[in-house]
């Protein structure tokens, strides 16, 4: 087919463009309103900031690899330092996205940024002595681990791990929108879902990882150990007036310390899962677990029938 002059292309492409930014006109006045010279987060910026963070919690790991004892504090140092400087303006952007110009809360947001980068940057310390325990706990739990370095390198369960802690601590202090973005980095490269407002315990463990599903309100112990295609998730959602999702009710499991759940297992609502319990591959639950219960999906069939159901 012969091809259309290129003043004809043009033409087109020009109709496109402003169908495009018509359809879209509340989306463009959400992302700057007017007047407004503020931007959206930039999911490029926090990509570049969570790898920098990575580098500083696992030094050698990510990032350079060639350091020594007299370039590793410098090394550390400038990372963090180049991470402040992304996720500051990154926290700014976010916190701007949701004030909407508020003449009260929009001159804050940037000295508001930097308070909370600074106060997300004191806890990297602790996060980096649960992700210590979290690796410690992929070498044990996996006879195939050949030594903590490998979790650490290949592990997608640690990567996702990884994520979710740095994103939970910028949760707890009410940073919007950024917490989600990091974990969805981690869901996109994983397959693992893991909402960052989720409550995990130390030394946690996921095996292989992908398909496993944490909702936004569970409640998870120390030294639990989940395989892939495990979801701990809401059974239903209460509803509003106007027929949509309250926002913020506890909805997820809680399971207590030292349970195992295996692969393709489902758990759905306010359930609890008592410590040291065992639940199957492929078990479908919605009731409690009494501490240090074994439960299969033969076993979990003849309780359903049992008890008329509700499992």
């Amino acid at each position: 087919m012969p091809r259309a002059a290129p003043h004809q292309e043009a033409f087109e492409l020009d109709q496109v463009v402003a169908r495009l930014i018509a359809s879209g006109a509340d989306l463009a006045r959400r992302q700057r309103p007017a007047g407004c010279r503020r931007m959206l987060p930039s999911r490029t910026a926090l990509a570049e900031a969570l790898e920098d963070l990575r580098a500083a919690l696992f030094p050698g790991y990510h990032g350079l690899s060639d350091l020594d004892e007299t370039s590793l504090r410098f090394h550390v140092g400038a990372t963090l330092d180049r991470a402040r400087l992304q996720l500051e303006e990154q926290v700014r952007r976010g916190l701007c996205f949701v004030c909407d110009l508020d003449p009260v809360r929009c001159p804050q947001c940037v000295s508001q940024a930097a308070e909370l980068t600074r106060a997300f940057l004191s806890r990297l310390p602790d996060i980096r002595r649960l992700l210590a325990g979290d690796v410690r706990a992929a070498y044990e739990g996996d006879p195939a681990a050949a030594s903590p370095d490998e979790a650490i390198f290949c592990y997608p369960g640690l990567q996702a791990i990884t994520n979710y802690r740095l994103a939970h601590a910028l949760h707890e202090l009410e940073v919007p929108l950024i917490p989600r973005i990091l974990t969805e980095f981690a869901h996109s490269a994983t397959g693992i879902d893991i909402h960052p407002g989720a409550r995990i315990g130390e030394s946690f463990f996921i095996d292989h990882g992908t398909g496993v599903v944490i909702g936004e309100t569970c409640e998870i112990g120390a030294r639990v150990r989940l395989y892939q295609g495990v979801t701990l998730g809401a059974k239903s959602f209460p509803l509003d007036e106007d027929g949509k999702p309250i926002k913020g009710v506890p909805r997820h499991p809680i399971v207590e310390d030292e349970v195992i759940i295996y692969s393709g297992a489902t758990i759905l609502g306010r359930v609890r899962i008592g410590r040291g319990s065992v639940v199957g591959g492929n078990v479908w639950l919605t009731r409690d677990l009494p501490p240090g219960s074994r439960i299969t999906q033969a076993l979990a069939r003849e309780q359903d029938f049992d008890a008329g159901g509700g499992i």
